[in-house]
């Protein structure tokens, strides 16, 4: 079973997105003016949408360590501050949503194996919602989709750290399947997300030279 630890700004419905399972147990650490990460004995860091990444800034060097140790970190949100190793976020809302459609780039997991695309690029009929920028990734890093002008906003790196991340431009992402806000197409690609790393926790992604 994967120990996983969410980062929470106690929003409303955050902890119904992760229950826990015979596969993982999620707990949570709710931020604050003295937030501190404590990872012992954790598998998987989640960072969900809406997350505070002053905070995480903070802890930077916690997250560091933690993926030397060969840990697996997942971000959904738009980070603003340097805290993720190797990776930018980019905000911009200066593209028509109109014209945002998403494509895959490589997939050698099978990420998205019975995923419907469709789920990222519409919600309700409307494109552009999923995320609200772009990633400028790491050297070597799999970038799983890139938008409409060849961006980058879904990233797997097993090539920066030991860890593993998996990081995205925005985009809700979780646990429950059928959840009435949020597309199944996502919630699959968790599901793939989550096999993924059930199957490999226990090794390294990199060993460095």
């Amino acid at each position: 079973m994967l120990q996983a630890l969410v980062v929470s700004n106690a929003i409303v419905g955050l902890e119904a997105m992760f229950p826990s399972s015979e596969r993982v147990r999620y707990r949570f650490a709710v931020t604050g003016p003295d937030f501190e990460l404590d990872l012992a004995g954790i598998d998987l860091l989640i960072v969900p949408n809406g997350s505070d990444h002053v905070a995480l800034y903070r802890n930077r060097a916690h997250v560091s360590a933690f993926l030397e140790r060969g840990k697996t970190l997942f971000c959904f949100d738009g980070w603003f501050t340097g805290w993720v190793p190797g990776h930018r976020w980019v905000h911009d809302n200066g593209k028509p949503t109109r014209a945002v459609r998403y494509s895959i780039g490589t997939d050698r997991h099978g990420l998205f194996r019975g995923v419907d695309l469709d789920h990222f690029q519409y919600y309700h009929g409307i494109s552009g919602w999923w995320a609200c920028g772009y990633i400028e990734a790491a050297p070597g890093a799999e970038v799983l989709l890139h938008d409409t002008w060849g961006r980058p906003v879904l990233v797997l790196d097993e090539c920066t750290t030991p860890g593993r991340m998996c990081l995205s431009a925005s985009g809700p992402l979780g646990e429950v399947v059928g959840h009435e806000t949020i597309p199944n197409g996502l919630m699959g690609f968790y599901q793939n997300l989550l096999a993924y790393v059930l199957a490999t926790h226990s090794t390294p992604a990199h060993v460095p030279a």
